[in-house]
């Protein structure tokens, strides 16, 4: 049965013994409750805006709205795990799994710290991690890159979370696009492009020997020179991966620029050539520029190939797209081949991968709680972090960000190491934080920033008289007086140029808008970020701190939020949902209204078979529930369709 709560009551009001067996009775029998939840209790998201899985067995692409720039994957047993650049902030080379390519988690990174130190403790968009690749040999995980000023590193671990060991194995300039081989009988290989902006060398690869335990890089075997070999096809040759099928050894490698450049493919019966080349995949007649520069995998059984690319898409960065993958006389074709010359283009939906079971719905992190002791795996830091930044203890459940100087007197937060950032993760989005704000020091600033290259921030900042918000880094005379020092900020990104908006409100139901409309840029060849900061003015005696309490991160239009709630720890105090960790068998579906709207809802099954609908209701603007209890309903996975107006929203849920 359904119940339906409709939030407008107090959270003190719920946190009883009484209230919370109302509910739960209420949750049996299907009354209808009044009892409601303040904003700071609303449900975090726990899947993100972009869902690529549309539920019916189908995906859609990109299977990741986010800039995984450089991506490479691999796979061992049912797993796939997947890194991409991580250019210069930490920590850094995220690992993402997956058992299904198109469902993905991110779940650890390389490393911490980037080294050398000195030199990536402050920002330097666009240098460190270049084009990692990860590769699965002898039960250990290898990850290799090149940082085109340092060298060649090598990590490796037993388990794809960590911990890893990571090692520069060749102190050199300008080689990048590093990816590891390993032969038949075990030699090691390595293959690699050259970065022209550091050696002057371009489009040419270079096969190198590897040494048995992978910590030495021997000379060249053999050097593919695309300036004489093909200049029209393989210009701009780069991001090389090394493979063997059939007899074969193959080098996928991207060409023609990131931009509008196409999918190569090269192979041998040698390692030592010589090398047939041929094109597999361009934009053709599609919308997806420049489709290349990814990696090849199989389904466990062996039978499907797949490949995973992806798209420059200006401030979003470069966005992920799964390919299917077919043979045709050992050459491969990547995409759909609708006239059938062998050269695939991009598709929009497919099948999903036959991967021999289902798995249910899953996103990279997006929406945090802050109730661990350690960061969420979604943040990372725009330099190396330092001692003294933040803290997950002093304020249990929350948070704290400590005020650090800005590096100059003039302030340019692009320049800023102590940003907490994470990537844009749709084509649009809104994230909303609950902070409290404890400044020492007049010019204090600290909320929402968004960072490319460009920036523009949503700050409180502490004036001679009071808390101010702003829309500025400088000091500016629209700022406007606030009341308390709790505050809830507010970001929208809007596709499809990634215009920003900011927005604040005391109570969290009522926005304010901020500032005009700004259009996020990327950084060079790197997406815009978002992210959290606590800054004071350059020189500064001691400073205070910023707790936020939560931050949501949702699609930002009339939302649907269908998730499994067997607990509280996704939702803050004490309201009617912690409940459900006393009734793991409900669903809960939060709809949140920004205008009066016929609503209907209901439930299917996995097979698309309707078990539950509720009667269409006209609903007014603001956020109301829907529990649905399990009965004797079989465990798994649902999905919720929710009609607002004349659009529908499908969400997977769970009864566990």
């Amino acid at each position: 049965m359904p119940l339906l709560m409709h939030h407008k009551v107090k959270k003190r009001a719920v946190r009883s013994g009484a209230s919370v067996m109302v509910v739960c009775c209420m949750a049996l029998y299907g009354f209808a409750a009044t009892n409601a939840v303040d904003p700071e209790e609303a449900s975090l998201s726990m899947v993100g805006p972009w869902v690529p899985d549309q539920g019916n067995g189908t995906y859609k692409n990109p299977v990741l709205y986010a800039d995984y720039s450089d991506p490479d994957l691999v796979g061992a047993g049912s797993d796939y795990y997947m890194t991409s650049s991580s250019f210069n902030c930490t920590p850094g080379l995220p690992v993402l799994h997956s058992n299904d390519l198109v469902n993905w988690r991110i779940i650890g990174h390389v490393f911490d710290q980037q080294t050398p130190a000195d030199v990536y403790n402050v920002p330097i968009p666009a240098n460190g991690v270049w084009a990692p690749s990860i590769r699965f040999h002898n039960n250990m995980f290898y990850v290799t890159y090149g940082d085109p000023d340092y060298g060649v590193y090598l990590a490796k671990a037993a388990n794809p979370q960590g911990p890893w060991t990571l090692n520069l194995i060749k102190s050199t300039k300008g080689w990048i696009d590093v990816c590891p081989f390993w032969d038949d009988n075990g030699d090691g290989y390595i293959v690699h492009a050259y970065a022209s902006s550091r050696v002057g060398i371009k489009s040419i690869l270079t096969i190198r020997r590897l040494s048995s335990d992978a910590s030495q890089i021997s000379d060249s075997i053999m050097v593919i020179d695309g300036n004489t070999i093909a200049p029209d096809l393989l210009l701009t040759i780069e991001g090389p991966k090394l493979y063997k099928r059939n007899g074969y050894y193959y080098i996928l490698a991207p060409a023609g620029g990131v931009t509008a450049g196409w999918q190569m493919a090269l192979r041998s019966r040698s390692i030592t050539g010589p090398w047939e080349y041929k094109k597999v995949m361009e934009q053709g007649a599609t919308a997806i520029n420049g489709p290349h520069q990814g990696g090849w995998v199989e389904t466990p059984d062996g039978k499907e190939s797949w490949f995973l690319h992806f798209q420059d898409n200006g401030a979003y960065g470069r966005v992920v797209h799964l390919e299917p993958m077919t043979w045709v006389n050992d050459w491969p074709v990547i995409g759909s081949d609708p006239n059938g010359d062998g050269v695939g283009n991009p598709v929009s939906t497919r099948q999903k991968p036959a991967v021999g079971a289902s798995y249910s719905v899953q996103t990279p992190q997006t929406s945090d709680a802050f109730n661990s002791d350690t960061l969420g795996l979604q943040w990372q830091w725009y330099a190396n972090s330092q001692p003294g930044w933040m803290s997950l203890t002093e304020n249990r459940g929350s948070l704290r960000l400590y005020s650090v100087s800005l590096p100059s007197a003039t302030p340019d937060y692009k320049s800023v190491p102590n940003l907490l950032l994470q990537k844009f993760c749709a084509d649009s989005f809104t994230a909303t934080v609950k902070a409290v704000f404890h400044p020492k020091i007049i010019g204090e600033r600290s909320g929402i920033i968004v960072v490319g290259g460009t920036y523009s921030l949503l700050a409180v900042v502490k004036k001679a008289d009071g808390l101010y918000i702003t829309n500025s880094a400088a000091e500016s005379t629209s700022d406007v007086k606030l009341q308390d020092s709790t505050v809830y900020l507010r970001l929208s990104v809007i596709a499809p140029s990634a215009a920003c908006k900011f927005g604040y409100s005391p109570d969290g139901r009522n926005f304010t808008t901020v500032g005009s409309s700004y259009t996020a840029s990327k950084v060079k060849w790197i997406g815009a970020k978002f992210g959290l900061f606590a800054s004071k003015p350059n020189g500064s005696a001691a400073g205070g701190y910023a707790d936020f309490a939560w931050i949501n991160v949702n699609n930002g239009r009339n939302t649907v939020v269908s998730h499994d709630a067997p607990n509280e720890s996704a939702i803050k105090g004490g309201s009617p949902v912690a409940i459900k960790s006393s009734f793991p068998g409900t669903i809960r579906i939060d709809v949140t209204l920004h205008e009066r709207a016929r609503v209907c809802i209901e439930l299917y099954n996995a097979r698309g078979e309707k078990v539950e609908k509720l009667e269409t209701q006209i609903r007014d603007k603001g956020v109301f529930s829907t529990l649905f209890y399990k009965g004797r309903r079989s465990a798994g996975i649902y999905i919720s369709k929710v009609t607002i107006g004349n659009r529908l929203y499908s969400n997977y849920c769970e009864f566990f």
